[in-house]
């Protein structure tokens, strides 16, 4: 009598734990939103803005609808305000985001590391930084900041441009008024070269090209073309390769938690397999033989100036001691490791 009512009591126990357990998920499927605000600083059609796409769609894809991901270009849940991306996300403001590197410095110092003047020589270093040693850290600092990383994108290279002339050495950069991003460091780099550095949105940077007030601006190449800028002034380009902004997939922490451990993979692999296809289209045109991207600048009228080795290491050089200022913020033994995996990189 006793064994069958200690089998009895092991059976109604087995229920109960299956209840529970089917009780959780059960809670916790109830508990998915039934959509999901994504930040953007781009929409589409920039890459950018088609990582956010590309990811949307593979998780709606892959969950069969349980996760729906709205696209919010333009840092509209931010009012616009770039350098808030981050915080918002931490509490909670925004659920997901493909956010820049940029942006996300002044919370996260750490990253500063990319837009050190001239680390970077070449896309193969970029990649040398995100896939390894330096990229895991990365991502180690970002879930301790408070938000959890999924996969790398890219924005790319900044290259210059303005209205005035080519710039080929810091001396034709003297005096010249240049819109940057919100970025202490950037102020700090352009300063060294001896122009007026000046930080505003994008929003209020378009209208300042057009009238004059400002001379010019840094931004990936493939916005050139997206955002029409030799109609705002912007007749000359350099490519010089000073700084590229990877972007970083990353989740909101309670967010994350919310979801079952199998939608959470789906999410990760989906992030990483846009990451894949977003940083092609941010390359495209640019690494190819021929550069057509450059070719379809020039054929806007505009003159598209490449550095040759002496004329770049010029810049290398009067903007080194804001590199090894921003070494120590950065972190020291980071800023080592970064450059001994670009020494070590295959080209």
């Amino acid at each position: 009598m006793t064994f069958r009512r200690t089998l009895l009591g092991l059976a109604l126990a087995a229920t109960a734990v299956a209840g529970a357990t089917f009780g959780t998920g059960a809670i916790a499927q109830a508990a998915y939103k039934p959509e999901y605000k994504v930040s953007l600083v781009l929409g589409p059609p920039t890459p950018w803005g088609m990582a956010g796409q590309i990811w949307a769609d593979l998780v709606k894809e892959r969950t069969q609808g349980r996760i729906n991901m709205k696209l919010y270009p333009g840092v509209s849940l931010v009012q616009g305000d770039q350098t808030r991306e981050f915080s918002s996300l931490r509490q909670g403001v925004i659920d997901m985001a493909v956010g820049s590197t940029i942006n996300w410095s002044p919370q996260i110092k750490e990253l500063n590391l990319f837009s050190m003047p001239f680390l970077m020589p070449d896309y193969a270093a970029v990649d040398a930084l995100t896939q390894g040693e330096v990229g895991k850290r990365m991502f180690e600092i970002v879930d301790r900041a408070g938000a959890v990383p999924l996969a790398w994108g890219e924005n790319g290279f900044r290259e210059l441009t303005n209205s005035k002339k080519p710039i080929k050495s810091p001396q034709d950069l003297k005096g010249m008024k240049i819109r940057v991003v919100g970025s202490p460091l950037f102020s700090d780099t352009f300063n060294a070269l001896g122009a007026n550095p000046t930080q505003m949105s994008w929003a209020d940077a378009q209208p300042a090209l057009s009238s004059g007030a400002v001379d010019g601006q840094e931004n990936p190449m493939f916005l050139f073309t997206v955002l029409k800028m030799h109609t705002v002034g912007q007749k000359f380009v350099t490519t010089w390769g000073y700084v590229a902004d990877p972007l970083i997939f990353v989740v909101n922490k309670d967010v994350w938690a919310s979801w079952t451990l199998a939608d959470q993979a789906i999410v990760r692999q989906a992030a990483v397999d846009a990451g894949k296809q977003e940083i092609a289209l941010a390359r495209k045109g640019l690494v190819e033989a021929d550069k057509p991207l450059l070719k379809e600048v020039a054929a806007m009228g505009v003159t598209v100036t490449s550095l040759t080795p002496a004329e770049r290491e010029a810049f290398v050089k009067a903007t080194r001691p804001v590199y090894d200022k921003w070494k120590n913020t950065v972190g020291a033994d980071l800023v080592n490791t970064a450059e001994k995996a670009i020494a070590a990189r295959k080209k």
